[in-house]
C-alpha cells in the first residue's frame, strides 16, 4: 500500500478524523431513522430515493455504533476542544442513544404481544456482533440491546452465527429455531446469514429485509 509521510500529530489526528467522519455520517442516518419512525415514513425507501441525487450518499441506519474505534475515537477530539467539536459530540450522542430507542420500541411491541397472547412473548435478537459478518463483540450496540432487554424483564434469546465465548451467556438458538418459535424477531446486525429475511414478526433495525 501507499506510505504517506506527515508529522506525528497530524498522523494521529487523521485516524481520529477518519473515524469521526464515519460516526457523523452514521449519526445522520440513525437520526433520520428515528425521525421517520415518528412520522410513519419508511427510512429505507427515503434514503434510497434521496441517494438518487448524484451528490447525496446517505449511509444505512442501524441499531447503534460499536467497535473499538468509531464509537471511541470521536471523544478524543471532543475532549481536545468541546466548544469547537459540537457536531462531533452531537453525532456521538445520537449514535449512543439509538440502542435505547431500539429497546423502547421492542418493549412497546412486547407489551402489545403480551396483551394479545395472554403470556410472555418470546423475543429473539438477530445478531450480537458490533458489525456484520465478524466475531467481534467489543462495544457492540446489539449486545447492549440484548442485555438491556433481558434487564427489562423480557424473555430474550439470540441468533449469532459468529458466536464466541464472549456471548456464551446469551442463550443462543439457531435461525430455524428462532423462526419457528419466536413471537418477535429483532433485527440488529445485518449478517449475511440473515440476508433478505422477511417475516411478519420481524422488527428490522438494520436493513436485513432490504
Amino acid at each position: 500500500g501507499e506510505v504517506l509521510k506527515t508529522d506525528d500529530r497530524t498522523a494521529e489526528m487523521a485516524k481520529l478524523v477518519e473515524n469521526s467522519y464515519r460516526d457523523v455520517n452514521i449519526a445522520f442516518a440513525n437520526e433520520l431513522s428515528m425521525l421517520c419512525d415518528r412520522v410513519g415514513i419508511d427510512v429505507w425507501e427515503l434514503i434510497a430515493l434521496a441517494n438518487h441525487h448524484p451528490r447525496v450518499k446517505i449511509l444505512q441506519p442501524g441499531a447503534g455504533v460499536g467497535g473499538h474505534c468509531i464509537a471511541v475515537d470521536p471523544w478524543f477530539i471532543v475532549a481536545m476542544d468541546p466548544e469547537r467539536a459540537r457536531l462531533i459530540e452531537s453525532a456521538r450522542r445520537v449514535n449512543d442513544s439509538k440502542p435505547e430507542f431500539v429497546m423502547d420500541k421492542v418493549c412497546a411491541a412486547a407489551d402489545r404481544l403480551r396483551a394479545e397472547l395472554g403470556r410472555e412473548p418470546r423475543v429473539t435478537c438477530l445478531g450480537l456482533a458490533f458489525k456484520p459478518n465478524v466475531d467481534d463483540f467489543r462495544e457492540s450496540p446489539a449486545l447492549h440491546i440484548f442485555e438491556g432487554l433481558r434487564a427489562r424483564g423480557l424473555q430474550v434469546d439470540a441468533v449469532e452465527p459468529y458466536a464466541t465465548d464472549a456471548v456464551a451467556h446469551a442463550g443462543l438458538v439457531s435461525l430455524d429455531e428462532a423462526l419457528a418459535s419466536s413471537d418477535l424477531l429483532v433485527g440488529l446486525v445485518k449478517h449475511q446469514q440473515f440476508a433478505g429475511l422477511t417475516n411478519e414478526k420481524l422488527m428490522d433495525f438494520c436493513g436485513i429485509a432490504r
